[in-house]
């Protein structure tokens, strides 16, 4: 059975602040097969099975704009450790080759796997990114209350402070929909890669 591990690289760590530790603590309610941990300096690494965790973690960490972000798709040698930094196998080494193309392509960002879905997964995740690159301050604070919290714009409206029209307008300039559509469209792809197509 296939599995996802992510080798995620601090972006210029030798000359700015440590920032794993709000990292890990931004992801760790994120469902995880193995959960996050430092592996060295300024890296850390995870192993995931749920279609929908992917998404999550890679906006979280695109959102931030400080990683370089390697997701290997592949097998891992069972049984599984304790811990994801003690792991194995063909998805670990999938996951080094990917960090490492991350430093040098579009949106520090890389998926490598042997499964054809692993390309479209790649392409969709830049896509994304696209989308959420153009998101100023405002947008996120109204993508945040729509999907996270589920609120309508009326409600979203109130709870800023300004008209229903302004929440419509930062809305559409977030890209709130296409995000839903990209997240939506990762989700599946993740799972097709995992073999979980029920």
């Amino acid at each position: 059975m296939d599995r996802i591990v992510l080798t995620v690289d601090q972006r210029g760590s030798r000359h700015g602040v440590d920032k794993i530790p709000d990292a890990l603590a931004a992801l760790a309610d994120v469902p995880l097969l193995l959960a996050f941990e430092r592996t060295v300096g300024d890296e850390f690494q995870g192993v995931l099975d749920d279609p929908e965790a992917l998404p999550r973690v890679v906006e979280t960490l695109l959102r931030d704009g400080e990683w370089n972000i390697g997701i290997g798709v592949g097998a891992v040698d069972e049984p599984l450790p304790d811990h994801a930094r003690a792991g194995r196998g063909q998805a670990y080494l999938q996951a080094r080759d990917a960090v490492t193309a991350a430093k040098s392509s579009p949106w520090r960002l890389r998926v490598c796997g042997e499964h054809p879905a692993a390309r479209a997964l790649e392409t969709t995740l830049w896509l994304w990114a696209a989308v959420l690159a153009r998101r100023t301050p405002g947008g996120w604070e109204v993508a945040d209350l729509v999907e996270r919290e589920g609120l309508p714009y009326v409600e979203v409206a109130q709870r800023l402070g300004i008209g229903q029209s302004a929440v419509s307008q930062r809305a559409q300039a977030a890209g709130i929909v296409e995000g839903r559509r990209a997240r939506e469209l990762a989700t599946d792809l993740t799972r097709c890669l995992l073999g979980r197509d029920d």
